[in-house]
């Protein structure tokens, strides 16, 4: 019985810290729709935090590729490809990093921020955050 309520406990605390971290799975809506049209991964490597979508909700978008990307980027699958980069924490937000919206190809300057356990904030713009745009992702699976 101890080892059962123990084994529970244990579940419970690593649930709820893993809520509480922007790592993890989110969705991402579609702007115009309100729909949601992709699933994204945030995942931590050396210290920093990066993102890729993992799952395009639209069966027609599986094998789209970013015509609109540059450099690196350009002709890629959009399934599996790293749209956030070199993001490291700061207080309670994670910034310096970098943004790619396959959408139009265009990379901005970003910062991410944790609003609650089943909510991400991401703000992408050029120059000052003052102009630029954001967008908020809903943790998946909750």
């Amino acid at each position: 019985m101890k080892k059962s309520l123990l084994t529970f406990l244990l579940i419970a605390f690593s649930i709820s810290i893993n809520a509480q971290t922007i790592f993890g799975k989110w969705y991402s809506k579609n702007d115009k729709t309100g729909e949601i049209d992709s699933v994204i991964e945030v995942y931590e490597k050396d210290g920093k935090a990066f993102a890729k979508i993992i799952e395009i909700k639209n069966p027609k978008r599986q094998n789209a590729v970013c015509d609109l990307c540059e450099g690196e980027n350009k002709g890629k699958k959009i399934l599996g490809l790293n749209i956030l980069a070199g993001l490291k924490k700061d207080g309670s937000e994670w910034s310096e990093g970098t943004i790619l919206d396959p959408r139009n190809g265009k990379i901005y300057t970003c910062y991410i921020e944790l609003i609650n356990p089943k909510k991400l904030k991401i703000r992408g713009y050029i120059g000052f955050s003052l102009f630029g745009k954001t967008a908020y992702w809903e943790r998946a699976g909750v």
